[in-house]
């Protein structure tokens, strides 16, 4: 049974918005440390308590997953900024460093002298719905 210090494998697809998002399929199992954080807290709080072999559908809240959208997480930048911004398209991923930390962003607009990026996490206020099967439990 799943408790607080259980290494965990299981197969999972995530669904948003109606799409497939990310599957174990193809491969192999996640493996986490329950309890470590090592999961989004919505996921792991509703795999507590799971066997080898159960099934579930978990429906996972923005506050327990992604977190909400965070307005100051969108930012304008100068296109001098940005290496190669005249090669950028609106959705484009882009990687900018701070501080020793690397961070990614999403393009969200593109004007004549500034580039709007979005660093919020992609899955940043969505509703996830993961259908699971726990492999196995040491």
């Amino acid at each position: 049974m799943i408790k607080e210090g259980s290494k965990v494998k299981f197969d999972y697809t995530l669904t948003v918005d109606g799409k497939t998002a990310d599957t174990s399929a193809g491969r192999g199992p996640l493996e986490y440390v329950h309890g470590a954080g090592h999961i989004i807290p919505g996921l792991e709080e509703e795999l507590t308590g799971m066997k080898v072999g159960d099934k579930k559908t978990v429906k996972v809240s923005p506050e327990k997953g992604y977190g909400k959208v965070l307005p100051e997480a969108i930012r304008r930048v100068p296109k001098e900024a940005i290496g190669g911004a005249e090669n950028l398209k609106v959705g484009d991923m882009v990687g900018a460093s701070n501080a020793g930390h690397t961070f990614r962003a999403v393009v969200k607009e593109i004007t004549d002298k500034e580039v709007v990026l979005d660093f919020n996490h992609p899955l940043a206020g969505k509703e996830l719905t993961f259908d699971v099967e726990i492999k196995e439990i040491n």
